[in-house]
C-alpha cells in the first residue's frame, strides 16, 4: 500500500489539518496507517436488551432517549456527578458518573444514546455506574452504531468513538479500491485467504463475528509470512558462508564427559552430541539452548570451546552483565581445571578492567595466546581483535538483540555460534523470536541439585518467616533476604534493602552476620560482599534484584523474596533458582500482598510448579507475548497484529511456505519475489541491514 502511505491524512473528510494532530497522537499520520489501525474489540449492537428485560449484575447494551439530567456535588465525597436518565419505551435506566463535568454538555434532551455496562439496582433503581456510551445524532451514526456489530478503537483524548467511526468509513469507501494486496493470488487461493479489500472492511465493520476472524486471520497471516521471510533470510545469509569444520572425535567427547567428578545427565550428553554435529559441518551453527536454572547449559557451551581449542581455534563468551561474566569466568576456570584441558588459557575482559590489563588482553587475543575469552559487551568493541575465532556462546540470549549477535560473529571467520538462556520460551515464542536458529533442550537437572519448597505468606505473616528463616540459617545454611527497592520511596510502602538491613542486624537476626548488596553499590563493594557470602563469612545477604543473574552459592539454602507482587515471574523463578543448588533442600519463602488479578495470577503459578517451562507458558498467558521479553526484542514489537501465543497453527502454515520461498530463490530475486524483498526491507530494514552486512 505504498500510495496510500503517502497521502495524508488530513485529506479524509472530517479530519483536516487541526484534527490531524489528534491522529498523530495514535500514531495515525497517513491513510495508509488509518486503514492499519484495527479496532481493539467488537460489540454486537444486534443484540439490544430493553430496559425491562435488562439482567441485573450482567453486562447489557441498552438503546433509549434522554429524559433528564442533573449534574450535582455528592454530599458525601463531594466529587462531580453526572446523572442521567434513559428511557427506552419499556422502561427507565439511571446512569452515573463521577468527576466528568465535561459530559453534561454532551446529554440533551430526547437525544438518542447507546450504553453499555453493568447493571446493578440502587435505591429500588435500575443503574449503570460509567457505562461506555454514544450518542446517535445523524443516519450515519445510526448505521454505524447501532443494529450491527460495532467496532471499538483505541482513542485519543478529544476524540470519540463515533467521529472516528465516521472517518475510518469514509476512508474505507475514498481509497480501499486503491490498497494493494501484498500476498499473491495463488498464496491466498491456497489457504483461502480473503482479498485486502474485503479483509479491511471486514475488521473495520464486519458482516459477522466469521468474518472478522477470518479477516484478522488475514492480515495475521501476512504478518506471520513477511517475518518469517526476513528470518529466513538471515539463516540463509550464514549458513551458505564457509565456516571451520572442526574436527570432533568420540575420544574428544568422552574425554571430556569423564573430565568431572559427576556424571553429565542424558539431557547434557544429547546436547553436546548436538553440538559436535554442527561444528563439525562446514557451515555455521546456528544454535539456541534452552534450559532452566541450574539445568548446566555452561558446561555444555564449555564443550564448545574446548572443542575449538582442540582445533587451535579461539572462543569467546559474551555475558549481558560484568557479575553473570565474572561468575562464568570462575566456573569455567574451575571446570577446566583438570588435567586434560590445563593448556586452555581463559582471559576475563569486561569495560570496568584497568587500560594497561585490558591492553595485555587484547594484544594476547589478536596474537592468539589467549584461547577463551568471557566478558560483555565490551567484546562487541572495534578494539577487540581474534587471530581465529571459530566458536562464540552469548548468554541470557534476550537481554541482547540480533544486532550483537551479528558483531560478534564478525569478529572471526564466520564462527559457530551458539546462543543461550535460562528463562524457558514456549515454542510458539521461539519459533518468532528465534527462528533462525536450531533448537536444542535441557530438560533434565543433575542428579544431586537439592529440590527447592517455595511457601506463600501475606504481609501479616512476615514475622513468621523471619523466626523460619533464622532456623534454617541456625542448622547451617545460608539466606538471601530480597527487595524490588533499594531505599525508602514515598509513594510506595514498600520495605526496602537499605532499611531493612539495619532493622534486621538490631532485631530478627541480632546476632548473626549480615551482609548488603545493591545496584548502587560500587563494584568493588558488592563483589567483596558476594564473596564474603561465598565463603560462608556472611549468614544472611540482603539484596536487590542483583541477584537474577551470576550468583551461584551451594551453600545458600533460603531465599526470603519481600513484596513479591512486585516481580514478573520469570524474576521470581530467577531468584528462586538462587537457592537449593547443592544437595540440601531449598526453600524459598515469599511474602506478597497483592492487590491486582495478574499479581495474584503469577504468585499462583510460581507456587504451583518449579518447572521452567511451564512457568513461561503461565507468564506469556498473564502477560502476551508483546512484554515477556521487554520492549526491545526484535520479532515482537514488529507483530501489530498477530499473536504467536494464540494463531501457532497461522505461524507454522506461514512460515512453511517462507522456509520455501527463502530455500528456492535465498536473495528473492525472482520476478515473483522481488516484490516480497521490497516489502520486507522497508518492514524489517534493521533486521536485514545486518544480512546484508554480515
Amino acid at each position: 500500500m505504498k500510495f496510500l502511505k503517502d497521502i495524508s491524512i488530513q485529506y479524509i473528510k472530517g479530519v483536516g489539518p487541526a484534527r490531524k494532530r489528534l491522529f498523530r497522537n495514535l500514531g495515525i499520520e497517513s491513510v495508509e496507517d488509518l486503514m492499519c489501525f484495527f479496532p481493539r474489540r467488537y460489540e454486537d449492537r444486534t443484540k439490544i436488551t430493553s430496559v425491562l428485560q435488562a439482567q441485573v449484575g450482567e453486562y447489557q447494551l441498552i438503546s433509549g432517549k434522554v429524559v433528564d439530567h442533573e449534574a450535582r456535588k455528592s454530599w458525601y465525597t463531594k466529587k462531580h456527578v453526572s446523572e442521567v436518565v434513559i428511557d427506552d419505551g419499556t422502561g427507565r435506566i439511571f446512569c452515573v458518573w463521577f468527576n466528568q463535568p465535561y459530559l453534561d454538555r454532551y446529554f440533551k434532551p430526547a437525544a438518542r444514546v447507546i450504553l453499555y455496562g453493568k447493571v446493578d439496582v440502587y435505591k429500588n433503581r435500575l443503574q449503570m455506574v460509567s457505562p461506555e456510551y454514544e450518542i446517535i445524532a445523524t443516519d450515519e451514526d445510526q448505521s454505524l452504531g447501532t443494529g450491527r456489530i460495532v467496532p471499538v478503537y483505541p482513542l485519543t483524548r478529544g476524540m470519540t468513538q463515533r467521529y472516528l467511526r465516521k472517518v475510518v468509513r469514509r476512508c474505507l469507501d475514498k481509497y480501499r479500491d486503491d490498497a494493494t494486496d501484498l500476498l499473491p493470488v495463488w498464496l491466498r487461493n491456497k489457504y483461502r485467504l480473503s482479498s485486502i479489500k474485503r479483509t479491511l472492511e471486514n475488521l473495520h465493520f464486519p458482516e459477522s463475528f466469521e468474518m472478522q476472524e477470518s479477516a484478522h486471520r488475514r492480515v495475521s497471516f501476512e504478518e506471520f509470512f513477511f517475518f518469517q521471510i526476513s528470518v529466513m533470510k538471515r539463516r540463509m545469509s550464514v549458513v551458505r558462508k564457509e565456516g571451520t569444520a572442526h574436527s570432533i572425535s568420540s575420544k574428544l567427547i568422552n574425554r571430556f564427559a569423564g573430565a568431572f567428578l559427576f556424571e553429565l545427565t542424558g539431557a547434557q550428553k544429547r546436547v553436546i552430541d548436538e553440538l559436535a554435529g554442527d561444528m563439525r559441518a562446514r557451515p555455521p551453527m546456528l544454535r539456541l539452548l534452552q534450559g532452566d536454572v541450574g539445568s548446566g547449559k555452561t558446561l555444555v557451551a564449555v564443550f564448545g570451546c574446548v572443542a575449538a581449542w582442540a582445533n587451535k581455534k579461539q572462543s569467546a563468551i559474551m555475558a549481558p552483565t560484568e557479575i553473570l561474566a565474572y561468575q562464568h569466568y570462575r566456573t569455567v576456570q574451575k571446570m577446566l581445571d583438570t588435567a586434560p584441558f590445563k593448556g586452555l588459557k581463559v582471559a576475563l575482559l569486561v569495560g570496568s578492567l584497568k587500560k594497561k590489563e585490558k591492553g595485555h588482553i587484547l594484544d594476547q587475543l589478536k596474537s592468539g595466546q589467549i584461547d577463551l575469552v568471557i566478558g560483555t559487551h565490551a567484546l562487541l568493541s572495534e578494539a577487540v581483535d581474534f587471530k581465529n575465532l571459530s566458536f562464540v556462546v552469548i548468554d541470557e540470549q534476550h537481554k541482547f538483540g540480533v544486532r550483537q549477535r551479528a558483531l560478534l560473529s564478525r569478529k572471526g571467520n564466520n564462527p559457530d555460534v551458539l546462543v543461550m538462556t535460562a528463562t524457558p520460551i514456549p515454542r510458539t515464542l521461539s519459533l518468532t523470536l528465534f527462528g533462525d536458529l536450531d533448537v536444542s533442550v535441557i530438560d533434565e537437572m543433575p542428579k544431586g541439585h537439592g529440590k527447592i519448597a517455595t511457601r506463600l505468606y501475606g504481609i501479616d505473616q512476615a514475622q513468621d518467616v523471619y523466626k523460619q528463616a533464622r532456623t534454617l540459617v541456625e542448622s547451617g545454611q545460608q539466606a538471601y533476604i530480597v527487595y524490588p527497592l533499594v531505599e525508602e520511596s514515598d509513594k510506595l510502602s514498600l520495605k526496602a534493602a537499605v532499611k531493612m538491613f539495619a532493622h534486621f542486624k538490631a532485631n530478627e537476626f541480632k546476632g548473626l552476620r549480615l551482609g548488603l548488596v545493591h545496584g548502587q553499590m560500587k563494584k568493588q563493594d558488592s563483589d567483596m560482599i558476594m564473596e564474603q557470602f561465598k565463603a560462608r563469612e556472611i549468614d544472611i545477604l540482603v539484596a536487590t534484584t542483583v541477584l537474577e543473574v551470576g550468583v551461584d552459592v551451594p551453600n545458600a539454602g533460603v531465599i526470603v523474596i519481600e513484596h513479591a507482587q512486585r516481580f514478573g515471574l520469570s524474576q521470581l523463578h530467577q531468584l528462586r533458582g538462587r537457592v537449593g543448588r547443592g544437595q540440601t533442600q531449598g526453600t524459598c519463602f515469599l511474602i506478597a500482598d497483592p492487590s491486582t488479578e495478574d499479581g495474584t495470577a503469577r504468585l499462583k503459578a510460581i507456587v504451583s510448579t518449579l518447572d521452567g517451562f511451564k512457568i513461561a507458558e503461565q507468564d506469556l498467558a498473564i502477560r502476551g507475548p508483546g512484554h515477556y521479553f521487554g520492549r526491545h526484542q526484535h520479532g515482537l514489537n514488529e507483530l501489530k497484529f498477530a499473536n504467536p501465543l494464540t494463531q501457532i497453527d497461522i505461524l507454522e502454515i506461514a512460515r512453511k511456505e517462507a522456509q520455501e520461498i527463502v530455500r528456492q530463490d535465498p536473495d528473492l530475486k525472482d520476478s515473483l519475489n522481488i516484490m516480497f524483498a521490497k516489502i520486507i526491507k522497508q518492514r524489517y530494514p534493521d533486521y536485514l541491514e545486518m544480512v546484508e552486512a554480515g
